[in-house]
């Protein structure tokens, strides 16, 4: 069998549970912090991270980046502002995150608008995180071309013993993003391919939901 034959033969079926509209939540926000506490639960490795698509040249760029926090607004994230992602960003602020809880046969879509949390928010993050992670938010200039990992090193361990008589401040090109949603969308596997899928749609200030083919 070639190797193309072995993955075309790939095949499971899903019967882990049900996706009904009677059981969700009419706010898609709240929907979500129920399926994310669910995934918690259920021991989903890494079930904060999601797949982050932006747009450059109107081509997709995708990336996988951890979510860490939920409001009754959005999804927040945080990073470079002069990454890659943060210049797409500035140059299209329409994004889609991307959850895949495989353990429970999930996944949720989400699209909207990439907008700067406050530097309040910002710095509250970026000092809740660990001494090194902080140095190395300082460090690394994110995307841009590197000539060797042993220079990343070296100016991680100068930084590390630069900052070990003085506080890290956080640079003012790192902090977070909130994805302000304006499309949810819910995805159950089931048995034959007869998945469930529901989606949220913002209309008029109002969210709609409705179910699609899967």
């Amino acid at each position: 069998m070639t190797h193309n034959h072995k993955i075309a033969a790939l095949r499971r079926d899903y019967s882990h549970s049900e996706l009904l509209e009677t059981d969700v939540d009419l706010d898609p926000i709240k929907q979500f912090r129920t399926w994310f506490d669910q995934a918690m639960d259920s021991l989903v490795t890494e079930p904060n991270a999601m797949c982050l698509s932006t747009v450059c040249n109107n081509r997709p760029d995708s990336r996988i980046v951890l979510l860490k926090g939920i409001h009754d607004d959005g999804f927040v994230f945080f990073t470079n502002y002069h990454s890659s992602k943060g210049q797409e960003i500035a140059e299209n602020h329409f994004v889609s995150l991307n959850f895949a809880w495989l353990e429970i046969e999930r996944q949720v879509r989400i699209q909207g608008i990439a907008k700067k949390v406050s530097a309040e928010e910002s710095d509250a993050y970026f000092y809740s995180r660990p001494h090194e992670s902080q140095v190395g938010a300082i460090v690394s200039a994110q995307s841009q071309h590197l000539k060797s990992r042993e220079e990343l090193e070296k100016a991680m361990t100068e930084a590390l013993s630069r900052y070990e008589r003085e506080k890290p401040v956080r640079p003012e090109h790192w902090g977070g993003y909130i994805v302000q949603p304006d499309m949810l969308e819910f995805w159950q596997g089931r048995v034959s391919r007869l998945h469930d899928r529901l989606r949220y749609e913002l209309v008029d200030g109002q969210w709609v939901l409705s179910r699609l083919y899967p």
